[in-house]
């Protein structure tokens, strides 16, 4: 069983920053952050191989996105640079545990088996 707490989101002007976190119970095999704006699908934005650190990203965010985990404190974070409007939305931290998969799986919200509650991102331009 995983846990999962997320912190450290809020209001932010565009260009502006914020990093996420998300202290974890457990030791999954991947991490993952995604979004989910008023009316749309829950979109992925990022994924991190716990065990090597490979990280891979979603295009819009790419370069201004950062995904890491430090091991000592169980924790992922999402560091958010140049933010834009666009950007606004709940964000959610998520993992998988039971095994290997597919990278390509990551992608999807379903392979994950623990969820975040959430916490709201708002960029104002």
């Amino acid at each position: 069983q995983v846990q999962l707490v997320e912190s450290g989101g809020g209001s932010v002007q565009a260009g502006g920053s914020l990093r996420l976190s998300c202290a974890a119970s457990g030791y999954p095999y991947y991490m993952g952050w995604f979004r989910q704006a008023p009316g749309k699908e829950r979109d992925w934005i990022a994924a991190i191989v716990t065990g090597g650190g490979m990280t891979v990203y979603t295009d819009s965010v790419k370069g201004r996105f950062t995904i890491s985990l430090d091991n000592a404190k169980n924790t992922l974070y999402l560091q958010m640079n140049r933010l834009k409007p666009e950007d606004t939305a709940m964000y959610y931290c998520a993992a998988v545990d039971g095994g290997p998969v597919p990278l390509s799986q990551l992608l999807a919200a379903g392979t994950y088996n623990y969820w975040g509650q959430g916490i709201q991102v708002t960029v104002s331009s």
